[in-house]
């Protein structure tokens, strides 16, 4: 970057006939002296991507601890990014356990206990309670900065209320972010719905709008043409070249969504139509909502995203793999090997969409670095063995640089009984939100918190 006194605002947008479009980190909307001055911080942002039902953890676990361990089947799509892993064994979800005299329920405290380390209230009506899910503790210091605190994705259908499973309300199941003990954040599956939210379209969300604009074939970038010309005059070769990959993503991201709405308005056979533009797979469905999240983190729309790539309990088969059963009955495999091998093979498959997702960040130039670099992943589940819905030893992914404060390519095994909330604390506080406590957590995770 050629370093002079004039330097971009760094909330910039592009305006057009009914779009306002916010541009992502250039090197221009930095001052001058920011490109010699070491102590400048980059950007910190977090996310989260849940799977559930449990994995098979013989297929997931290492043999061997500390940097030279083999990428287990299950994580083997991560070999490209290996360096940027960590493995967490061990850690236990002791609130996703039942209390006494609540029988099951165990899917349900999974997902609810999560991100937030406390036992939910076992209720199928409004009074609701668990506890403030760390996505949103962080939101609250991190969302000072941007426009969206945090965005809430999900590939299900995303009801708060009704009951789930047990005795317990669908909030629990249904959702990973707590704003409040006392608040679910509603988690959104339509790609669409996820777009206008970062980019703004029309005043009118409902399908019969985003019909008409099918027909219309109407861009959000159409109408910023001449926009885009102008303001590229000014920038130098490096941040054209940011403008025109992140224009390109955004184009791409129309494209689908629009294709996905075209499919939708087809004569289908007898079956309940779905509300929106659901993409027909499910990779197709979560490379999409792993797009957005790319570009909101590329134009700073926010920094904390929460992923829920299926829910606890979900049916969901997965026919483009062979797999026509029920994802929650193959998890209740009773030890038969064709049962353990196709949910090792939904492990797998979760894991290559995972993996797409980091490709995308790694991808992506983000100050002296990428996106990948600066940001810090969960991934993983709150159940571990889904046969006898254990809550011990969980399936956790610590994945991204954390802007310099991870060190990647190691599996960490805690001591026994440690708890899950003693990762999210210590991840807290790398990110720059001094707790002492979360939930059930009794402490920071020396492995983790060293880099």
């Amino acid at each position: 970057m050629i370093v002079t006194r004039k330097y971009l605002p760094r909330r910039t947008f592009l305006r057009g006939v009914g779009a306002t479009l916010a541009l992502p980190l250039l090197d221009g909307m930095f001052p001058a002296f920011a490109a010699k001055n070491s102590t400048v911080k980059a950007v910190r942002r977090f996310s989260v991507a849940y799977v559930p039902n449990g994995i098979i953890m013989e297929k997931w676990t290492p043999a061997t601890e500390g940097a030279g361990f083999e990428l287990t089947p299950t994580l083997e799509p991560l070999t490209p990014f290996r360096d940027k892993v960590i493995v967490v064994s061990g850690l236990r979800s002791k609130p996703a356990f039942p209390g006494p005299g609540e029988g099951t329920g165990d899917h349900v405290r999974a997902a609810s206990t999560f991100l937030t380390g406390v036992h939910p209230k076992k209720t199928e009506g409004p009074d609701i309670q668990v506890g403030t899910s760390v996505d949103q503790i962080l939101a609250r210091e991190l969302g000072k900065e941007t426009q969206l605190t945090s965005l809430e994705l999900c590939l299900d259908p995303n009801e708060l209320i009704g009951a789930c499973e047990a005795g317990y309300s669908c909030a629990y199941s249904n959702t990973l972010s707590w704003r409040n003990p006392t608040t679910p954040l509603p988690m959104e599956n339509q790609p669409r719905a996820v777009f206008e939210r970062l980019f703004g379209d029309t005043d009118n969300t409902t399908q019969a709008a985003r019909m008409a604009r099918i027909q219309e074939d109407r861009s959000i970038l159409d109408s910023l043409v001449q926009e885009v010309s102008n303001f590229e005059k000014k920038l130098g070769p490096g941040d054209r070249n940011k403008l025109a990959q992140y224009l390109d993503a955004i184009r791409d991201i129309e494209r689908r969504i629009q294709k996905a709405e075209e499919q939708n308005s087809k004569e289908l056979p007898a079956m309940d139509r779905p509300s929106g533009g659901i993409p027909g797979t499910f990779a197709e469905h979560a490379r999409i909502m792993f797009d957005l999240q790319v570009l909101a983190y590329q134009c700073d729309i926010t920094r904390v995203c929460s992923f829920l790539l299926s829910r606890e309990v979900s049916p969901r088969p997965y026919p483009e793999i062979g797999i026509p059963d029920p994802h929650h009955g193959l998890s209740h495999h009773q030890h038969r090997p064709e049962s353990i091998a196709k949910l090792a093979r939904i492990n797998h498959y979760h894991m290559q969409q995972f993996a797409y997702f980091l490709d995308k960040l790694r991808s992506t130039p983000d100050g002296d670095g990428t996106l990948l670099d600066h940001i810090t992943i969960v991934y993983g589940c709150g159940i571990s063995d889904s046969n006898d819905h254990l809550h011990t030893n969980l399936p956790i992914l610590v994945v991204g640089g954390g802007a310099g404060q991870l060190k990647g390519g190691r599996h960490i095994r805690v001591p026994e009984d440690t708890a899950l909330a003693n990762l999210h604390l210590t991840l807290l506080n790398k990110l720059g939100v001094n707790m002492d406590h979360l939930g059930d957590s009794t402490g920071q995770l020396p492995q983790v918190a060293g880099v």
